[in-house]
């Protein structure tokens, strides 16, 4: 896609003349919106120029510390790159100072033009061109689970369920699937539409999940997978800004109540041909798809345990893999399964598709999609065959076999050959420094737990 020109931002303008000033967005490792606020008047120098930002912008743990172990930071003077705007991402914000703001996706390059290694957006670009070679491109779905939360704390300090907007009542069953849930909250999910829709975001479908206060919102099938992360993480800004709008938080924090269901990101993958087949649909119409599917799923199951530290990026990723909660905690594959891994849909042939059920809400999309590409290529590339797919309860047939230490999922990671080889290896290094050096300091933190199971008693 050719790069947002000069004149599309000053068509953008005009349409828009209310909008003051623009925010110039990157999301960094974590999937956290870093940038820039410009005003309107320096769009234009933007579009023709670039902004700057420090390499180090992927360097920055949760906190947004620089991590220096990763190489980005003081080591290289802490030196700028050039970050250029993303085609089709220019947009007014509504839920923002009435209008007046608008947003734009960076992505950074080296001064060569090349893009910056450590993007993780430019990671994603990488692996598509790989695939593009084979003449396959995929399509995509994001599923994006998030708890709504009061702003007032408990006594104790803690979090709670917001109270209903229309009942005043706090929410404390799980009600799943429910319409009266949607009812309460319909002020809220129908600024969530209006706002999606006039960002260009394909919304899909919004339901009430399994706990209270928890909802997804599910975003359509998209054959431009850059697009569809781009989306997600715009959604996810969205619905944060407009829960603030109505008196609530919005968190896509993985594990939020330790009892509670977990916050996940489902991702619907099939892919085309050169000539738009979906080569996942079986030719005799078999339900669990074709040959090149089933290879497929074998990558996905292999690279799987690997794949973990993407999937489960820091350390309240790992609490949501608990049994009986729908979180897959072993590389298993079914069809209309959803207590395993790896899901073939129910559906027409055609639109034969796997859905991966691991990663959790706090995960960056560009870098989970990127991970589960390429394990799809190495699965088609090795021809794999995996085991025979699950029937019945998975949690029952299976020990947890998928790592629950962050720490192990860090090492496993960094000795995949084959995600070393598609990530690129400077990239992992940076990762995987970051990662260790927030796993380093929620060490040294001693939790209100440990002093009342061991201060005394031990």
């Amino acid at each position: 896609m050719p790069p947002l020109s000069a004149d599309q931002a000053r068509e953008f303008l005009a349409r828009h003349p209310d909008i003051d000033s623009i925010d110039l967005l990157i999301s960094d490792l974590n999937g956290v919106m870093r940038g820039k606020r410009i005003p309107r008047d320096n769009l234009d120098k933007v579009c023709r120029q670039g902004v700057n930002l420090p390499a180090s912008v992927f360097a920055l743990d949760i906190n947004g510390h620089t991590i220096e172990a990763t190489g980005l930071g003081l080591a290289t003077g802490d030196s700028d790159r050039v970050c250029r705007p993303v085609a089709g991402s220019l947009m007014s914000t509504p839920w923002l100072r009435n209008g007046r703001q608008g947003q734009l996706l960076m992505t950074m390059v080296e001064p060569d033009e090349t893009p910056f290694f450590a993007d993780p957006r430019q990671v994603l670009s990488r692996q598509l061109e790989r695939l593009h070679k084979r003449g396959l491109t995929p399509v995509t779905a994001v599923e994006m689970e998030f708890y709504l939360l009061d702003r007032e704390r408990t006594g104790d300090g803690l979090i709670q369920p917001p109270r209903s907007p229309r009942s005043g009542e706090r929410a404390s069953q799980s009600q799943l699937y429910s319409i009266d849930e949607l009812d309460e909250y319909a002020d809220f999910l129908e600024d969530v539409q209006r706002a999606a829709e006039c960002q260009g975001l394909p919304l899909d479908t919004a339901l009430k999940e399994c706990a209270p206060g928890q909802f997804e919102i599910t975003l359509g099938h998209c054959d431009d997978a850059l697009r569809a992360c781009d989306s997600a993480i715009l959604l996810k800004r969205l619905i944060k800004g407009i829960a603030l709008n109505h008196g609530f938080e919005a968190t896509f924090m993985a594990k939020p109540y330790g009892l509670e269901a977990g916050n996940g990101t489902h991702v619907h993958l099939s892919m085309l041909d050169a000539s738009g087949r979906n080569v996942f649909a079986a030719s005799n119409g078999d339900p669990l798809g074709s040959a090149t599917l089933r290879q497929a799923v074998a990558g996905m199951l292999a690279l799987m345990p690997a794949s973990m530290a993407i999937c489960a990026p820091n350390l309240n990723s790992f609490r949501r893999f608990q049994p009986g909660l729908y979180v897959p905690m072993t590389p298993t594959w079914g069809f209309d399964n959803r207590s395993v891994a790896l899901r073939i849909p129910s559906g027409s042939n055609d639109a034969r598709r796997i859905e991966h059920r691991v990663a959790g809400a706090d995960v960056n999309p560009y870098l989970l999609l990127a991970v589960l590409l390429a394990s799809i290529e190495h699965g088609i590339a090795e021809r794999l065959t995996p085991p025979a797919p699950v029937t019945g309860n998975a949690y029952e047939q299976f020990d947890p076999s998928l790592t629950n230490s962050w720490h192990r999922a860090l090492d496993l990671l960094e000795a995949s050959e084959p995600l070393q080889n598609v990530l690129g290896r400077d990239f992992v290094h940076v990762f995987v420094a970051n990662r260790r050096a927030e796993r380093d300091l929620a060490m040294q933190t001693v939790s209100q737990l440990e002093y009342a199971w061991y201060l005394r008693h031990v």
